[in-house]
């Protein structure tokens, strides 16, 4: 069972027609909460007002509104065959990059988010809220080994193409067209060695500040708004 807290991802949830078992819901007289509880209650969900304390333990921003589902289901290569635009997270362990990275895809008209099963993020309540409802309208495919992944869709007609600050070409300078895969890699150490060898090319987004270095959600997000572009 998945918790997903706020206001825009609980209903982002209910508008994509998660299954929901029970919300907890304080009673805020606001109209995007009673927009909430209409909703909820045609869906025929059960309902349970609660106070401020029923949260008091909660990190999340949950802005007084939780909702239980079932659990997250991946998706599998299989799922994703008719794919034209992915993205791969190498090692993205932040929840909250995940989730960004999530948001960001979606809107620019990505396929599909991939990431390894371990040394990764998962999807999780902090992945809801912060892809605010991105989740439920794109695939998140979870692998078992990321290399043996760039292998298979390398096979389906892919070019991969990893972000890395000392790569010789620039983002805007590549040929994005087709089918393309991103990888990024971890906030610390970037894309792993063997990932990087398993890449057909690394690019970098050209940097002329006193800073030189990205966020992974904020890199992912340039990135994938170039290949868009170039694709429109």
């Amino acid at each position: 069972m998945d918790k997903i807290y706020g206001r825009k991802p609980v209903l982002e949830s209910i508008d994509a027609g998660l299954t929901i078992h029970k919300a907890y819901i304080i009673d805020q007289n606001t109209p995007i909460v009673a927009k909430i509880i209409d909703k909820l209650k045609k869906a025929g969900v059960d309902i349970s007002y609660v106070d401020k304390r029923y949260f008091e333990k909660i990190e999340a921003n949950h802005q007084g509104v939780m909702i239980e589902v079932d659990s997250y289901q991946y998706a599998s290569l299989d799922d994703i065959s008719d794919a034209t635009k992915v993205i791969l997270l190498d090692q993205i362990e932040d929840p909250h990059n995940l989730g960004a990275i999530i948001r960001s895809a979606e809107s620019f008209g990505f396929d599909a988010v991939i990431i390894p099963e371990h040394r990764s993020a998962k999807v999780n309540p902090t992945v809801y809220k912060t892809s605010a409802g991105a989740i439920n309208n794109i695939k998140v495919v979870r692998v078992t080994n990321l290399n043996r992944t760039i292998d298979a869709i390398k096979e389906n007609g892919f070019w991969v193409y990893g972000l890395a600050g000392e790569a010789q070409s620039d983002l805007a300078a590549t040929d994005l067209t087709g089918k393309v895969a991103l990888v990024v890699g971890n906030e610390g150490s970037g894309i792993s060695r063997l990932t990087r060898e398993h890449c057909d090319m690394l690019i970098k987004i050209p940097m002329i500040g006193k800073v030189n270095s990205l966020n992974a959600s904020v890199a992912s997000a340039i990135a994938m708004y170039e290949v868009t572009r170039q694709n429109a």
